[in-house]
């Protein structure tokens, strides 16, 4: 699955994460400070502004701060940009691979693009605060925002939503045919050693449509993955930043940083229930396409061969595949209670966190937006196996699935379920 499309992957995978979180240190301890020296922001007219004189008006101190924002923002485009493009050489050098433009510089490309879209999604966030804010002004006193302020908001809403669009468009087009080559890539390894993987159960099956299903999981899955993980590392900051404003929780009183401590104790939780409520899931999802599997090969045997696909043969195969659904629709039952239980909970769960502030007017509209949006996409990325727990499920069945392959290949004897006999208690 993964050793046909990149390189060595028992090193290459803790390699990127190795390299990733060296290059973030070294980023936060000094690389930040090198910008003014060697940012090439200035040919895009970006460069970094000259430092206020101590009398500086207050006015001039936010056009500054965004200027500098700005400039930083860019000079870390550029220092991802040569940190993905070390890495390329690195291990284009060490492990040559047919597939390394798509694996390994494709990679590198779609991390880039959702973390530049993770950062447009950060402009939207502070966008909501100054919009409400001038909204929360408008209403207090009339004429004090004129119409050419309000509809000033609105155009940079939408200078940034269409980027966003444009870029969205062009990563999913990129990730639609990274995916489907890493699919024909697992294709054509297992198709090489067609003769070696035949007698397994379902073999044909498992190399079209496993392969195919694993490749589209994997788009989704992986995806939502990697922008979790960095909307995390945008979003968190800010949070932190915002809580601030949140002194106090109902119920506990006075509580440091309690946006984060709301956000991640509730996201934990929902991750254990939702573990535990579909712990036998996977296995019951693997069994299915066993079952199904049978039951379709001796439909297929009974087209060319009369003895076969006999009506007793035909309703035992089909007893399994019965069985085996009603098990997963009862495993199903209680796993949706909790999974909707806890997701229509969390709806709740800022609105209740932020009440003794509502109360107390702790803040203005805008920051109680920025604070909603943010607290949301910190939940939701700490939330990644809850919101994504059926697909990864699927995943799991697929992977044992075309493990079996892998095993083959490796002469290792098979998983114990894969040598379970298709009998009729399925």
């Amino acid at each position: 699955m993964f050793a046909s499309f990149f390189p060595n992957p028992r090193l290459f995978f803790p390699s990127a994460v190795l390299w990733t979180v060296v290059c973030m240190i070294v980023w936060y301890a000094f690389a930040r400070d090198l910008g003014p020296s060697l940012s090439l922001g200035w040919i895009l007219g970006v460069d970094y502004p000259l430092p206020l004189p101590g009398d500086a008006a207050e006015a001039a101190t936010g056009p500054h701060a965004a200027a500098m924002n700005l400039a930083i923002d860019l000079w870390l485009y550029q220092y991802m940009i040569v940190a993905g493009a070390v890495f390329a050489v690195v291990w284009a050098r060490i492990a040559p691979h047919p597939w390394f433009r798509w694996s390994v510089v494709a990679s590198a490309i779609i991390l880039f693009v959702v973390w530049f879209q993770v950062q447009l999604d950060v402009m939207i966030n502070n966008w909501f605060g100054t919009f409400y804010d001038t909204i929360q002004q408008a209403l207090a006193a009339p004429n004090s925002v004129t119409i050419d302020n309000y509809f000033a908001q609105l155009v940079t809403f939408l200078v940034i939503a269409m980027i966003y669009i444009f870029v969205a468009v062009c990563n999913a087009f990129l990730v639609s045919h990274y995916i489907f080559r890493w699919r024909t890539a697992m294709n054509d390894y297992y198709v090489a050693n067609w003769n070696r993987l035949r007698h397994i159960e379902g073999a044909a099956q498992r190399i079209q449509e496993d392969t195919m299903r694993f490749a589209s999981v994997m788009q989704s899955l992986g995806v939502s993955l990697v922008d979790s993980v960095m909307t995390l590392v945008a979003f968190l900051p800010i949070l932190w930043g915002l809580s601030v404003f949140v002194k106090q929780l109902p119920f506990f009183g006075e509580v440091p940083q309690a946006l984060v401590i709301v956000a991640v104790t509730w996201s934990v939780f929902g991750t254990g229930l939702l573990a535990l409520a579909g712990i036998r899931l996977p296995g019951l999802e693997f069994r299915n396409q066993r079952v199904e599997a049978a039951y379709r090969k001796e439909l297929v045997l009974g087209e060319d061969y009369a003895e076969r696909a006999q009506p007793a043969t035909l309703a035992e195969l089909f007893d399994n595949v019965r069985k085996n659904y009603f098990r997963i629709y009862l495993n199903y039952l209680y796993f949706n209670v909790a999974r909707y239980g806890y997701l229509q909970a969390g709806a709740l769960v800022p609105y209740v966190a932020l009440a003794p502030t509502v109360v107390a007017a702790g803040f203005t509209l805008g920051a109680m937006q920025q604070i909603l949006r943010a607290f949301t996409r910190v939940e939701s990325s700490f939330q990644y196996l809850v919101n994504s727990w059926t697909t990864i499920i699927e995943l799991i069945s697929i992977y044992k699935r075309l493990k079996a392959f892998e095993a083959t290949l490796r002469e290792a004897p098979l998983d114990r379920i894969e040598q379970e006999p298709v009998s009729r208690t399925g």
